[in-house]
Protein backbone atom coordinates (compact mmCIF):
# COMPACT_ATOMS: atom_id res chain seq x y z
CA UNK A 1 0.00 0.00 0.00
CA UNK A 2 1.31 3.44 -0.90
CA UNK A 3 2.02 5.77 1.98
CA UNK A 4 1.20 9.41 1.39
CA UNK A 5 2.92 12.59 2.45
CA UNK A 6 1.46 15.60 4.23
CA UNK A 7 -2.23 16.02 3.66
CA UNK A 8 -2.53 12.43 2.37
CA UNK A 9 -1.83 13.50 -1.21
CA UNK A 10 1.81 12.88 -2.11
CA UNK A 11 4.10 9.82 -1.97
CA UNK A 12 7.10 9.73 0.32
CA UNK A 13 10.15 7.48 0.55
CA UNK A 14 9.39 4.13 2.17
CA UNK A 15 10.81 3.46 5.63
CA UNK A 16 11.73 -0.21 5.17
CA UNK A 17 15.38 -0.49 6.28
CA UNK A 18 16.03 -2.31 9.54
CA UNK A 19 19.26 -3.06 11.41
CA UNK A 20 20.02 -6.27 9.49
CA UNK A 21 19.40 -4.49 6.19
CA UNK A 22 21.65 -1.62 7.25
CA UNK A 23 24.50 -3.96 8.20
CA UNK A 24 24.10 -5.82 4.90
CA UNK A 25 24.31 -2.52 3.00
CA UNK A 26 27.48 -1.51 4.85
CA UNK A 27 29.23 -4.88 4.58
CA UNK A 28 27.97 -5.69 1.09
CA UNK A 29 28.75 -2.19 -0.17
CA UNK A 30 32.35 -2.31 1.05
CA UNK A 31 33.35 -5.82 -0.04
CA UNK A 32 33.75 -5.56 -3.79
CA UNK A 33 36.97 -6.47 -5.56
CA UNK A 34 39.36 -4.59 -3.25
CA UNK A 35 40.18 -7.38 -0.79
CA UNK A 36 40.99 -9.69 -3.71
CA UNK A 37 43.28 -7.23 -5.49
CA UNK A 38 44.65 -4.61 -3.08
CA UNK A 39 47.01 -6.98 -1.18
CA UNK A 40 49.17 -6.97 -4.30
CA UNK A 41 49.76 -3.21 -4.15
CA UNK A 42 50.21 -3.25 -0.36
CA UNK A 43 52.88 -5.95 -0.65
CA UNK A 44 54.74 -3.83 -3.21
CA UNK A 45 55.02 -1.04 -0.63
CA UNK A 46 55.63 -3.00 2.60
CA UNK A 47 58.17 -5.76 3.19
CA UNK A 48 56.76 -7.75 6.11
CA UNK A 49 53.53 -9.41 7.19
CA UNK A 50 53.60 -7.36 10.40
CA UNK A 51 53.70 -4.10 8.45
CA UNK A 52 50.90 -5.34 6.18
CA UNK A 53 48.67 -6.17 9.16
CA UNK A 54 49.53 -2.80 10.72
CA UNK A 55 48.38 -0.84 7.66
CA UNK A 56 45.14 -2.87 7.40
CA UNK A 57 44.45 -2.31 11.09
CA UNK A 58 45.21 1.41 10.80
CA UNK A 59 42.99 1.77 7.73
CA UNK A 60 40.22 -0.15 9.48
CA UNK A 61 40.41 1.94 12.64
CA UNK A 62 40.43 5.11 10.55
CA UNK A 63 37.30 3.96 8.71
CA UNK A 64 35.69 2.93 12.00
CA UNK A 65 36.43 6.35 13.51
CA UNK A 66 34.76 7.97 10.52
CA UNK A 67 31.78 5.62 10.74
CA UNK A 68 31.27 6.31 14.45
CA UNK A 69 31.48 10.06 13.78
CA UNK A 70 28.84 9.84 11.08
CA UNK A 71 26.77 7.78 13.51
CA UNK A 72 26.40 10.85 15.75
CA UNK A 73 25.47 13.07 12.81
CA UNK A 74 23.07 10.50 11.36
CA UNK A 75 21.24 10.00 14.67
CA UNK A 76 20.97 13.77 15.17
CA UNK A 77 19.87 14.45 11.56
CA UNK A 78 18.16 11.29 10.25
CA UNK A 79 17.41 12.79 6.86
CA UNK A 80 17.85 11.38 3.37
CA UNK A 81 21.12 12.61 1.87
CA UNK A 82 23.68 11.68 4.51
CA UNK A 83 26.97 13.51 4.07
CA UNK A 84 25.27 16.13 1.92
CA UNK A 85 23.00 17.05 4.84
CA UNK A 86 25.86 17.07 7.37
CA UNK A 87 28.06 19.28 5.17
CA UNK A 88 25.15 21.65 4.53
CA UNK A 89 24.38 22.05 8.22
CA UNK A 90 28.03 22.49 9.20
CA UNK A 91 29.33 24.65 6.34
CA UNK A 92 26.43 25.77 4.14
CA UNK A 93 24.76 24.83 0.87
CA UNK A 94 27.59 25.70 -1.57
CA UNK A 95 30.07 23.23 -0.07
CA UNK A 96 27.40 20.54 0.25
CA UNK A 97 26.54 21.02 -3.42
CA UNK A 98 30.19 20.66 -4.47
CA UNK A 99 30.25 17.31 -2.70
CA UNK A 100 27.08 16.14 -4.42
CA UNK A 101 28.33 17.46 -7.76
CA UNK A 102 31.62 15.55 -7.46
CA UNK A 103 29.72 12.39 -6.52
CA UNK A 104 27.40 12.61 -9.50
CA UNK A 105 29.94 13.60 -12.15
CA UNK A 106 32.59 11.03 -11.27
CA UNK A 107 33.10 9.66 -7.74
CA UNK A 108 29.86 7.71 -7.16
CA UNK A 109 28.84 7.10 -10.77
CA UNK A 110 32.48 6.34 -11.58
CA UNK A 111 32.49 3.73 -8.82
CA UNK A 112 29.40 2.10 -10.34
CA UNK A 113 31.10 2.15 -13.73
CA UNK A 114 34.34 0.73 -12.31
CA UNK A 115 32.49 -2.13 -10.65
CA UNK A 116 30.54 -2.77 -13.85
CA UNK A 117 33.77 -2.83 -15.86
CA UNK A 118 35.36 -5.18 -13.31
CA UNK A 119 32.35 -7.49 -13.62
CA UNK A 120 32.92 -7.70 -17.38
CA UNK A 121 36.64 -8.32 -16.87
CA UNK A 122 36.12 -11.22 -14.45
CA UNK A 123 33.29 -12.66 -16.55
CA UNK A 124 35.79 -12.87 -19.42
CA UNK A 125 37.81 -15.34 -17.31
CA UNK A 126 34.89 -17.75 -17.37
CA UNK A 127 33.79 -17.25 -20.98
CA UNK A 128 35.34 -15.74 -24.12
CA UNK A 129 34.56 -12.03 -24.18
CA UNK A 130 36.27 -9.34 -26.20
CA UNK A 131 36.35 -5.66 -25.29
CA UNK A 132 32.84 -5.13 -26.64
CA UNK A 133 31.53 -8.15 -24.75
CA UNK A 134 33.09 -6.98 -21.49
CA UNK A 135 31.52 -3.55 -21.86
CA UNK A 136 28.17 -5.18 -22.69
CA UNK A 137 28.34 -7.20 -19.47
CA UNK A 138 29.24 -4.06 -17.51
CA UNK A 139 26.44 -1.96 -18.98
CA UNK A 140 23.99 -4.85 -18.76
CA UNK A 141 24.71 -5.38 -15.06
CA UNK A 142 24.21 -1.67 -14.34
CA UNK A 143 20.94 -1.69 -16.33
CA UNK A 144 19.73 -4.76 -14.38
CA UNK A 145 20.54 -3.24 -10.99
CA UNK A 146 18.99 0.07 -12.03
CA UNK A 147 15.77 -1.77 -12.94
CA UNK A 148 15.76 -3.75 -9.67
CA UNK A 149 16.17 -0.59 -7.61
CA UNK A 150 13.46 1.22 -9.56
CA UNK A 151 11.01 -1.47 -8.44
CA UNK A 152 11.12 -0.32 -4.84
CA UNK A 153 13.32 -0.47 -1.78
CA UNK A 154 12.21 -4.04 -1.01
CA UNK A 155 13.74 -5.72 -4.10
CA UNK A 156 16.94 -3.73 -3.76
CA UNK A 157 17.50 -4.62 -0.12
CA UNK A 158 16.65 -8.30 -0.67
CA UNK A 159 19.21 -8.53 -3.46
CA UNK A 160 21.66 -6.88 -1.09
CA UNK A 161 20.96 -9.25 1.79
CA UNK A 162 21.29 -12.37 -0.39
CA UNK A 163 24.53 -11.31 -2.06
CA UNK A 164 26.06 -10.08 1.20
CA UNK A 165 25.45 -13.45 2.88
CA UNK A 166 26.82 -15.25 -0.20
CA UNK A 167 30.02 -13.21 -0.42
CA UNK A 168 30.77 -13.28 3.31
CA UNK A 169 30.18 -17.05 3.44
CA UNK A 170 32.31 -17.55 0.34
CA UNK A 171 35.14 -15.39 1.65
CA UNK A 172 34.96 -17.18 5.00
CA UNK A 173 35.35 -20.51 3.19
CA UNK A 174 38.35 -19.19 1.27
CA UNK A 175 40.02 -18.06 4.51
CA UNK A 176 39.49 -21.48 6.14
CA UNK A 177 40.82 -23.35 3.08
CA UNK A 178 43.93 -21.19 2.88
CA UNK A 179 44.72 -21.44 6.59
CA UNK A 180 44.32 -25.24 6.37
CA UNK A 181 47.04 -25.51 3.72
CA UNK A 182 49.34 -22.72 4.88
CA UNK A 183 51.53 -21.76 7.84
CA UNK A 184 49.31 -19.44 9.90
CA UNK A 185 51.08 -19.93 13.23
CA UNK A 186 54.55 -19.17 11.85
CA UNK A 187 53.21 -15.93 10.37
CA UNK A 188 52.12 -14.73 13.79
CA UNK A 189 55.40 -15.70 15.48
CA UNK A 190 58.73 -16.13 13.71
CA UNK A 191 57.74 -14.48 10.41
CA UNK A 192 55.74 -11.53 11.68
CA UNK A 193 58.70 -9.10 11.36
CA UNK A 194 61.74 -9.33 9.05
CA UNK A 195 64.74 -11.08 10.58
CA UNK A 196 66.89 -7.97 10.08
CA UNK A 197 64.41 -5.74 11.90
CA UNK A 198 61.49 -3.50 10.95
CA UNK A 199 62.12 -0.30 9.05
CA UNK A 200 59.35 2.28 8.77
CA UNK A 201 59.05 4.82 5.95
CA UNK A 202 56.19 7.29 5.91
CA UNK A 203 55.63 7.56 2.16
CA UNK A 204 55.46 3.80 1.37
CA UNK A 205 53.20 3.25 4.37
CA UNK A 206 51.01 6.16 3.28
CA UNK A 207 50.71 4.88 -0.29
CA UNK A 208 49.86 1.41 1.01
CA UNK A 209 47.22 3.07 3.21
CA UNK A 210 45.68 4.76 0.15
CA UNK A 211 45.21 1.33 -1.43
CA UNK A 212 43.83 -0.14 1.81
CA UNK A 213 41.33 2.69 2.22
CA UNK A 214 40.09 2.02 -1.32
CA UNK A 215 39.28 -1.53 -0.18
CA UNK A 216 37.43 -0.05 2.84
CA UNK A 217 35.64 2.50 0.64
CA UNK A 218 31.86 2.70 0.99
CA UNK A 219 31.27 2.73 4.77
CA UNK A 220 29.66 6.19 4.53
CA UNK A 221 27.06 5.56 1.80
CA UNK A 222 24.49 4.03 4.15
CA UNK A 223 23.93 7.56 5.50
CA UNK A 224 22.40 8.55 2.15
CA UNK A 225 19.34 6.44 2.99
CA UNK A 226 18.89 7.59 6.61
CA UNK A 227 15.38 8.78 5.77
CA UNK A 228 14.38 5.21 4.82
CA UNK A 229 15.34 3.54 8.11
CA UNK A 230 12.43 2.41 10.24
CA UNK A 231 14.35 3.61 13.32
CA UNK A 232 17.26 5.75 12.06
CA UNK A 233 18.18 7.15 15.48
CA UNK A 234 18.93 3.66 16.81
CA UNK A 235 19.80 1.57 13.75
CA UNK A 236 21.87 3.93 11.57
CA UNK A 237 24.76 4.30 14.10
CA UNK A 238 24.61 0.57 14.85
CA UNK A 239 24.72 -0.35 11.16
CA UNK A 240 27.77 1.86 10.64
CA UNK A 241 29.63 0.56 13.70
CA UNK A 242 28.82 -3.15 13.37
CA UNK A 243 29.23 -3.28 9.60
CA UNK A 244 32.57 -1.46 9.55
CA UNK A 245 33.99 -3.47 12.46
CA UNK A 246 32.95 -6.71 10.74
CA UNK A 247 34.80 -5.63 7.59
CA UNK A 248 38.00 -4.92 9.56
CA UNK A 249 37.93 -8.43 11.03
CA UNK A 250 37.17 -10.10 7.68
CA UNK A 251 39.98 -8.22 5.93
CA UNK A 252 42.56 -9.10 8.59
CA UNK A 253 41.69 -12.80 8.35
CA UNK A 254 41.77 -12.66 4.52
CA UNK A 255 45.30 -11.24 4.55
CA UNK A 256 46.33 -13.86 7.10
CA UNK A 257 45.09 -16.52 4.67
CA UNK A 258 46.90 -15.03 1.66
CA UNK A 259 50.24 -14.73 3.42
CA UNK A 260 49.87 -18.18 4.96
CA UNK A 261 50.22 -19.77 1.50
CA UNK A 262 52.10 -17.16 -0.55
CA UNK A 263 55.35 -15.32 0.23
CA UNK A 264 55.16 -11.53 0.17
CA UNK A 265 57.36 -11.36 -2.93
CA UNK A 266 54.91 -13.51 -4.90
CA UNK A 267 51.91 -11.50 -3.68
CA UNK A 268 53.69 -8.36 -4.91
CA UNK A 269 54.01 -9.87 -8.38
CA UNK A 270 50.46 -11.11 -8.97
CA UNK A 271 47.46 -8.89 -9.57
CA UNK A 272 45.04 -11.72 -8.74
CA UNK A 273 46.19 -12.57 -5.22
CA UNK A 274 43.13 -14.50 -4.03
CA UNK A 275 42.80 -16.57 -7.21
CA UNK A 276 46.54 -17.36 -7.24
CA UNK A 277 46.52 -18.37 -3.57
CA UNK A 278 43.54 -20.69 -4.04
CA UNK A 279 44.78 -22.21 -7.31
CA UNK A 280 48.26 -22.90 -5.92
CA UNK A 281 46.89 -24.68 -2.87
CA UNK A 282 43.70 -26.38 -4.07
CA UNK A 283 43.95 -26.61 -7.85
CA UNK A 284 42.11 -25.33 -10.91
CA UNK A 285 38.62 -25.73 -9.44
CA UNK A 286 39.54 -23.32 -6.67
CA UNK A 287 40.55 -20.67 -9.21
CA UNK A 288 37.17 -21.01 -10.92
CA UNK A 289 35.45 -20.77 -7.53
CA UNK A 290 37.35 -17.56 -6.82
CA UNK A 291 36.28 -16.04 -10.14
CA UNK A 292 32.63 -16.81 -9.33
CA UNK A 293 33.01 -15.44 -5.78
CA UNK A 294 34.53 -12.22 -7.08
CA UNK A 295 31.65 -11.83 -9.55
CA UNK A 296 29.16 -12.32 -6.71
CA UNK A 297 31.09 -9.85 -4.55
CA UNK A 298 31.28 -7.17 -7.24
CA UNK A 299 27.61 -7.53 -8.18
CA UNK A 300 26.52 -7.22 -4.55
CA UNK A 301 28.74 -4.19 -3.97
CA UNK A 302 27.35 -2.48 -7.05
CA UNK A 303 23.78 -3.11 -5.93
CA UNK A 304 24.48 -1.20 -2.72
CA UNK A 305 26.12 1.61 -4.70
CA UNK A 306 23.23 1.82 -7.17
CA UNK A 307 20.66 1.73 -4.35
CA UNK A 308 22.18 4.38 -2.10
CA UNK A 309 23.53 7.07 -4.44
CA UNK A 310 20.20 8.32 -5.83
CA UNK A 311 19.10 9.27 -2.32
CA UNK A 312 21.73 11.99 -2.17
CA UNK A 313 20.86 13.35 -5.62
CA UNK A 314 17.20 13.27 -4.57
CA UNK A 315 18.03 15.39 -1.49
CA UNK A 316 19.88 17.92 -3.66
CA UNK A 317 16.94 18.22 -6.04
CA UNK A 318 14.50 18.71 -3.16
CA UNK A 319 16.54 21.78 -2.18
CA UNK A 320 16.54 23.18 -5.71
CA UNK A 321 20.17 22.25 -6.39
CA UNK A 322 19.56 19.59 -9.04
CA UNK A 323 17.01 18.85 -11.75
CA UNK A 324 13.46 18.75 -10.27
CA UNK A 325 12.58 15.38 -11.82
CA UNK A 326 15.37 13.79 -9.76
CA UNK A 327 13.59 14.92 -6.57
CA UNK A 328 10.32 13.13 -7.25
CA UNK A 329 9.18 9.87 -5.65
CA UNK A 330 7.36 7.26 -7.72
CA UNK A 331 3.78 6.95 -6.39
CA UNK A 332 3.77 3.15 -6.54
CA UNK A 333 7.34 2.09 -5.81
CA UNK A 334 8.14 4.97 -3.41
CA UNK A 335 11.71 5.42 -4.58
CA UNK A 336 13.28 8.31 -6.56
CA UNK A 337 13.02 6.42 -9.84
CA UNK A 338 14.26 9.27 -12.06
CA UNK A 339 17.30 9.72 -9.85
CA UNK A 340 18.08 6.00 -10.10
CA UNK A 341 17.73 6.07 -13.90
CA UNK A 342 19.82 9.21 -14.41
CA UNK A 343 22.58 7.72 -12.28
CA UNK A 344 22.46 4.44 -14.24
CA UNK A 345 22.57 6.16 -17.63
CA UNK A 346 25.57 8.31 -16.71
CA UNK A 347 27.46 5.35 -15.20
CA UNK A 348 26.75 3.29 -18.33
CA UNK A 349 28.12 6.05 -20.54
CA UNK A 350 31.29 6.04 -18.45
CA UNK A 351 31.65 2.29 -19.02
CA UNK A 352 31.15 2.67 -22.76
CA UNK A 353 33.66 5.52 -22.99
CA UNK A 354 36.30 3.28 -21.46
CA UNK A 355 38.39 6.30 -20.48
CA UNK A 356 37.29 6.76 -16.89
CA UNK A 357 39.32 4.08 -15.08
CA UNK A 358 42.53 6.10 -14.82
CA UNK A 359 40.50 9.25 -14.30
CA UNK A 360 38.66 7.90 -11.27
CA UNK A 361 41.96 6.93 -9.63
CA UNK A 362 42.90 10.59 -9.77
CA UNK A 363 39.52 11.79 -8.54
CA UNK A 364 38.65 9.53 -5.63
CA UNK A 365 41.32 11.06 -3.37
CA UNK A 366 39.20 14.24 -3.33
CA UNK A 367 36.53 12.20 -1.54
CA UNK A 368 38.72 12.10 1.55
CA UNK A 369 38.72 15.88 1.70
CA UNK A 370 34.93 15.75 2.08
CA UNK A 371 35.16 12.86 4.56
CA UNK A 372 37.46 14.98 6.71
CA UNK A 373 35.09 17.96 6.51
CA UNK A 374 32.09 15.80 7.42
CA UNK A 375 33.82 14.24 10.42
CA UNK A 376 35.07 17.67 11.50
CA UNK A 377 31.41 18.65 11.27
CA UNK A 378 30.86 16.73 14.52
CA UNK A 379 32.99 19.36 16.27
CA UNK A 380 31.61 22.26 14.24
CA UNK A 381 27.99 21.36 14.95
CA UNK A 382 28.58 20.81 18.66
CA UNK A 383 29.73 24.44 18.73
CA UNK A 384 27.28 25.78 16.15
CA UNK A 385 24.17 23.88 17.31
CA UNK A 386 24.79 22.89 20.95
CA UNK A 387 21.07 22.33 21.59
CA UNK A 388 20.64 19.88 18.68
CA UNK A 389 19.29 16.59 20.14
CA UNK A 390 22.02 13.94 19.93
CA UNK A 391 20.56 10.52 20.81
CA UNK A 392 23.95 8.95 20.10
CA UNK A 393 27.18 10.73 20.99
CA UNK A 394 30.57 9.83 19.56
CA UNK A 395 32.75 8.03 22.13
CA UNK A 396 36.22 9.50 22.46
CA UNK A 397 35.11 12.98 21.42
CA UNK A 398 36.94 15.13 20.41
CA UNK A 399 39.99 12.85 20.04
CA UNK A 400 38.51 10.52 17.40
CA UNK A 401 37.34 13.21 14.96
CA UNK A 402 40.58 15.16 15.37
CA UNK A 403 42.67 12.06 14.67
CA UNK A 404 40.51 11.22 11.65
CA UNK A 405 40.89 14.72 10.21
CA UNK A 406 44.66 14.69 10.76
CA UNK A 407 44.97 11.26 9.13
CA UNK A 408 42.83 12.34 6.17
CA UNK A 409 44.97 15.47 5.75
CA UNK A 410 48.13 13.37 5.91
CA UNK A 411 46.68 10.97 3.35
CA UNK A 412 45.92 13.79 0.92
CA UNK A 413 49.37 15.31 1.39
CA UNK A 414 50.94 11.89 0.89
CA UNK A 415 49.15 11.51 -2.45
CA UNK A 416 50.54 14.84 -3.61
CA UNK A 417 54.06 13.85 -2.55
CA UNK A 418 53.86 11.43 -5.49
CA UNK A 419 52.47 14.27 -7.60
CA UNK A 420 50.86 13.56 -10.93
CA UNK A 421 49.35 16.45 -12.86
CA UNK A 422 46.31 14.26 -13.56
CA UNK A 423 45.39 14.59 -9.87
CA UNK A 424 44.41 18.15 -10.74
CA UNK A 425 41.52 16.67 -12.73
CA UNK A 426 39.82 15.71 -9.48
CA UNK A 427 40.13 19.23 -8.15
CA UNK A 428 38.97 20.66 -11.49
CA UNK A 429 35.83 18.50 -11.47
CA UNK A 430 34.95 19.69 -7.96
CA UNK A 431 35.59 23.34 -8.81
CA UNK A 432 33.49 23.05 -11.97
CA UNK A 433 30.57 22.71 -9.59
CA UNK A 434 30.93 26.35 -8.50
CA UNK A 435 29.29 27.88 -11.60
CA UNK A 436 26.79 24.99 -11.67
CA UNK A 437 25.74 25.86 -8.11
CA UNK A 438 24.76 29.36 -9.20
CA UNK A 439 22.97 28.00 -12.28
CA UNK A 440 20.79 25.65 -10.20
CA UNK A 441 20.24 28.31 -7.54
CA UNK A 442 19.16 30.79 -10.18
CA UNK A 443 16.76 28.60 -12.19
CA UNK A 444 15.39 26.06 -9.68
CA UNK A 445 13.62 26.52 -6.39
CA UNK A 446 13.31 24.19 -3.40
CA UNK A 447 10.60 21.57 -3.87
CA UNK A 448 7.58 21.02 -1.63
CA UNK A 449 5.25 18.05 -1.21
CA UNK A 450 3.00 19.50 -3.90
CA UNK A 451 5.89 19.16 -6.39
CA UNK A 452 5.88 15.37 -6.16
Amino acid sequence: MTTLGQGGQHPTLAREIGLKDGIALVVGGIIGSGIFLVPNEVSQRLDSFGAVILVWVFGGLLSLAGALSLGELGAAMPSTGGLYVYLREAYGRPLAFLYGWALFTMIHTGTIAALGAALGLYASQLMPLGDVGQKAVGVGSIALLTWVNCMGLGPGKWVQNIFTVAKVAGLGLVIVLLLMRGKPIELLTTEFWPADGFSFAVVPFGLALVAVLWAYEGWHTITFSAGEFRNPVRDLPRSLAIGTLAIVIIYLFANWGYYAVLPGAEIAQTGTVAATAMTNTWGTWAGVFMSVLILVSIFGANNATVLLGPRLFYAMAREGLFFPAVGRVHPKYRVPVTSVIVQGVWASLLVISGTFLELINNVVFTHWIFYALAVAGVIVLRKKQPDLPRPYKLPGYPVLPVLFVLAAAGLTINVFMEFNWKQLIGIAIVLAGIPMYFVFQRFFKPMHDSDQ
